[in-house]
């Protein structure tokens, strides 16, 4: 066998060893994701005359009061996150998540102003990590996985 061929081999086998570790990363991303937003939500609702300050003083969500925009905001980082956790409707939680992601730096345009880009930067990280699993799904360790091999066994 020639170099180039046994090469190739390692490779490949090197590659679908390395494909074995895909569900698992989709996981940890979407635990990693749900965390940072799970975690924004709740302290929202674990203070909501704060909230409501906030969207009224703070966050100018386009086209929807202060209250609306706050329920729909915390609800939203609440209901998607678990949705991307789960691994249930995942590419409908991933898209709520971006959608959310991208609403709060557009009603904190402040966001833009800061000298350290730390907390723009941010949320850049967070709408790419999204946008991926959006095209990739939630992979095989998640709900919609598991329902898709359930409804084919029958």
């Amino acid at each position: 066998m020639s170099t180039a061929a046994t090469t190739d081999k390692r490779a490949a086998l090197g590659a679908r060893w390395i494909d074995r570790l895909q569900p698992v990363a989709l996981l940890a991303l979407r635990i990693y994701l749900a965390e940072v937003f799970f975690r924004s939500g709740w302290l929202k609702l674990s203070d909501w005359s704060s909230t409501l300050a906030l969207f009224q003083d703070e966050y100018h969500v386009p086209f929807l009061s202060p209250a609306i925009a706050a329920v729909m905001g915390t609800g939203g980082e609440l209901v998607f996150s678990t949705l991307l956790v789960l691994g249930l409707f995942g590419r409908i939680g991933a898209a709520g998540l971006f959608f959310v992601n991208v609403m709060a730096v557009i009603s904190y345009p402040q966001l833009m102003q800061f000298e350290c880009p730390a907390a723009i930067n941010f949320h850049w990280f967070w709408g790419t990590m999204i946008a991926l699993l959006f095209v990739f799904g939630p992979g095989r360790l998640s709900l919609d996985a598991w329902l898709m091999r359930k409804q084919r066994g029958m």
